[in-house]
């Protein structure tokens, strides 16, 4: 992103410029960040994540370039680096299959390309989980997502989605990735099209959240709402 000669062993961007990244702490076990709790009692969700958030203008550029500029690369060793950088944390575990963010074919043969197949290649690069692709579609061109609001957002995503084999996630552990999550309503929508598929359940990954840092370590300042929090499928078995 800064225009700097890449050395040896770096991919896309420079080890300088990813030292100074805004990173979302991800920690696994019990603590149950606030991304994974945007899911919480709408899809049967294990895990959520970002890498980045989405402020300062290195992370747009960043995510600029590998949407629009055909620079897709980006996004895909970025994804490589999470995951190797992550590898001994429990965020990939038991994931059976990677399934990219469809993209509707309008913008795709615009584009050239899926930013989001790039992140899922990322990812299985450094974790051999498979990628499986063409099982769910985009179906409605809706509008862009900037500058609407959290309902907004919801609406617009509305029956965006339909899978297309449901026998291949049947019974899986998905991680759904795209490039970035503000409200979560993009994914939101997609995974509750394929939940409607027996026994599926969703790992949630995103290159960037767009939320300051501040705004995230406000709360986690909170001991009762971060670090002691359950899930409300923790009780169900409860009598």
């Amino acid at each position: 992103m800064c225009g700097s000669r890449l050395t040896a062993g770096e991919r896309e961007l420079c080890s300088a410029c990813c030292c100074v990244l805004p990173r979302v702490d991800y920690r696994g076990g019990e603590h149950h960040g606030a991304i994974e709790r945007l899911f919480w009692g709408q899809i049967p969700v294990e895990r959520a994540t970002s890498m980045f958030y989405y402020s300062g203008a290195n992370v747009r550029r960043m995510i600029h370039c590998s949407k629009y500029d055909d620079r897709p690369k980006v996004g895909r060793a970025l994804a490589q680096m999470f995951a190797e950088e992550h590898a001994d944390t429990d965020f990939f575990d038991g994931v059976d299959a990677i399934v990219a963010m469809p993209l509707h074919w309008k913008k795709y043969w615009k584009r050239g390309y899926n930013q989001s197949d790039y992140i899922a290649e990322g990812l299985h690069r450094a974790t051999g989980i498979p990628v499986l692709k063409g099982v769910v579609q985009r179906i409605r061109n809706n509008p862009t997502q900037t500058r609407l609001s959290h309902i907004e957002r919801k609406e617009n995503v509305e029956n965006c989605f339909r899978v297309r084999h449901p026998e291949r996630i049947e019974g899986r552990h998905i991680l759904l990735v795209d490039d970035v999550m503000t409200t979560g309503a993009t994914l939101l929508a997609c995974a509750t099209e394929m939940a409607r598929v027996p026994n599926v359940r969703f790992s949630l990954f995103t290159l960037a959240y767009a939320h300051s840092p501040v705004d995230f370590l406000i709360e986690e300042k909170k001991p009762m709402e971060y670090e002691f929090h359950v899930r409300p499928s923790d009780f169900e078995d409860e009598p």
